[in-house]
């Protein structure tokens, strides 16, 4: 794992007094304007503002066009449908890269997530962890390359 982490670069910037809050940092990013956009959507921004801790599994952009636009599309224009898969992203606790083990971990949303090692990459269900451990106000971010679906 450790390995792991050491090959990550940050892509946010970080040396400010305070970090932002999860929605804050996801939009300074850059790189997760889809996310945003699900999440105003769902109306879960204030709750992702709110005191956590969470642990995010973010897609990118990059992860939300590998859904075909018409399902991403009728995705966002269903809010259950959409609040149940974005709060599948989120696990309630700050766990850093560095706790994390392989098993199930209970979401939000109430599915469990399945943590894996497969080829030295942490996997969490059918997505692969890009990127640990991008500290918030309110939790952190592990980013993801795959949107991952409850069951």
């Amino acid at each position: 794992m450790k390995r792991f982490l050491m090959g990550m670069s940050l892509a946010f910037a970080v040396g400010t007094a305070s970090a932002a809050d999860i929605v804050d940092t996801a939009k300074s990013a850059g790189s997760f304007n889809t996310l945003v956009t699900a999440v105003e959507a769902a109306g879960l921004v204030e709750t992702l503002k709110g005191p956590g801790p969470f642990t995010v599994f973010a897609p990118t952009d990059d992860a939300f066009a590998k859904i075909p636009k018409d399902k991403l599309d009728a995705l966002i224009a269903d809010k259950a449908a959409l609040t149940g898969v974005l709060t599948y992203h989120v696990v309630p606790g700050k766990v850093m890269a560095a706790n994390v083990k392989p098993g199930e971990v209970k979401t939000v949303q109430g599915s469990p997530l399945t943590v894996s090692v497969k080829n030295g990459k942490v996997m969490v269900d059918n997505a692969t962890v890009v990127q640990t451990d991008i500290q918030t106000d309110n939790g952190v971010i592990h980013v993801i390359d795959t949107v991952v679906m409850p069951m």
